[in-house]
């Protein structure tokens, strides 16, 4: 029997339920909401979470849709999945954590005496221990975004190589492959010894569909290459960031991209132009050095050093 909160499976079977992590503000206890889906046969275990950023929802798509079709008589191994990590900022579709301000992939490993984000990332990085592989998945927010998978436990790590091959297998087609934040789980997981990336699923207010697909697939890819289903898996070769150039409005208006997200730039190759409501423009911007157009701002108004869009960098192929 495999457990994960309430939900319990024995081989062959899928349960779901609620992993306990606190009380509301009117003292009500509130739970994730968890799966397991327990193989008829032995095998590694994956850990599945969507939902870190409550206004992230591609990934909670993906569950959707991934769990139903896992068939535990057909499967090798344990998939667990946390299928909204975040409670609190999903329920206002906000990003961050509102009990306490704060995003929830900046928390890990966590504290189960801590702040309400500290808590949650203390219980599902308690799950995330049980694992052999890892997939935290986001998306750009409400922003547009390239589906991407992001390798960030540094080139230096001792599973950089395990945690490139996973996010290849997954195969979105492009990958950043920086150094995140303290407090990511998919740093923190690879300090564990659990080889552990984040994709990014496009980004969307709401959920799109395309990238929902991505995702899936995603998943099927990952449970095929490492034994949990049968059939073949051959990695298709995957264009690779290592950094990020931002480029901010020099004044306020409305924005015109001269560009489409996954479209190789060159230096000086125009950006995008800001105009006044009557269609002057007062600014053109130009990229730094080459690139790939990664990620924009999905509103055309903007202020003087507001965040327009990202140039990823360092492209290589691999």
């Amino acid at each position: 029997m495999t457990s994960l909160g309430t939900a319990e499976a024995a081989p062959g079977e899928v349960d779901t339920g609620r992993l306990p992590v606190g009380e509301t503000r009117d003292g009500s206890e509130f739970g994730l909401p968890v799966a397991v889906v327990n193989g008829a046969d032995p095998g590694k275990t994956l850990f599945l979470q969507a939902a870190s950023d409550g206004d992230e929802l591609n990934g909670v798509g993906v569950v959707r849709r991934v769990v139903p079709r896992l068939d535990p008589t057909e499967l090798a191994g344990t998939v667990l999945v946390v299928g909204v990590a975040n409670y609190f900022a999903y329920q206002v579709a906000e990003h961050r954590n509102p009990i306490d301000d704060t995003k929830l992939n900046r928390a890990y490993p966590g504290d189960e005496s801590g702040t309400s984000s500290e808590r949650i990332a203390a219980a599902t990085f308690d799950v995330a221990r049980r694992a052999d592989l890892i997939l935290d998945l986001h998306q750009g927010s409400t922003s547009r975004m390239i589906d991407e998978v992001r390798v960030r436990c540094g080139t230096r790590h001792r599973l950089h190589e395990e945690c490139l091959e996973l996010a290849k297998v997954f195969g979105c087609g492009f990958v950043l492959d920086q150094k995140g934040p303290d407090g990511q789980l998919a740093r923190a997981a690879p300090d564990e010894g659990i080889p552990t990336v984040d994709p990014e699923l496009g980004g969307a207010v709401g959920w799109d569909e395309d990238s929902i697909e991505a995702g899936v697939e995603g998943v099927f890819n990952v449970l095929r290459y490492y034994d949990f289903l049968s059939g073949d898996v051959e990695p298709a070769t995957q264009t690779r960031a290592g950094g990020f150039e931002q480029y901010a409005a020099p004044a306020g208006g409305l924005v015109e991209f001269d560009v489409d997200l996954g479209e190789s730039v060159r230096e000086g190759d125009r950006l995008f132009t800001v105009s006044d409501v009557f269609g002057d423009v007062s600014a053109s911007v130009s990229a730094d050095s080459e690139g790939i157009f990664w990620r924009c701002r999905r509103l055309p108004s903007v202020a003087t050093g507001e965040y327009v869009c990202s140039i990823g960098t360092e492209i290589d192929e691999y």
